[in-house]
């Protein structure tokens, strides 16, 4: 019975091989796996390597000009708090004093 799977197993690997296949693995963040879910829940798709897949090759086929926008990296804006920016200036003030003191 261990030769058989053994076997199925050779056959599938050179089955792949053939075929050009490679293995794909990423890590994700929870957010991202949520998504990837929510997806998959809303396309009724069951795995998560068609769903990729399918990602992959609409988003080709949007081209350039329709996949690069989507391609972007969503960027974070930091607000210093006013409690913060005080403190920072308090401390620059300070600075400046010293550095004039010991001129």
């Amino acid at each position: 019975m261990a030769a058989a799977q053994k076997e199925r197993s050779a056959k599938a690997a050179a089955k792949r091989k053939s075929r050009g296949e490679e293995e794909i693995r990423f890590h994700a963040m929870a957010g991202t796996r949520q998504a990837l879910a929510e997806l998959m829940t809303w396309s009724g798709l069951e795995e998560q390597g068609e769903a990729i897949t399918l990602m992959i090759h609409h988003l080709h086929g949007l081209g350039p000009g329709g996949a690069l926008p989507l391609l972007e990296p969503p960027r974070h804006e930091y607000v210093i708090p006013e409690n913060v920016s005080r403190k920072l200036k308090l401390a620059f003030d300070r600075e400046t004093i010293r550095i004039r003191h010991d001129e």
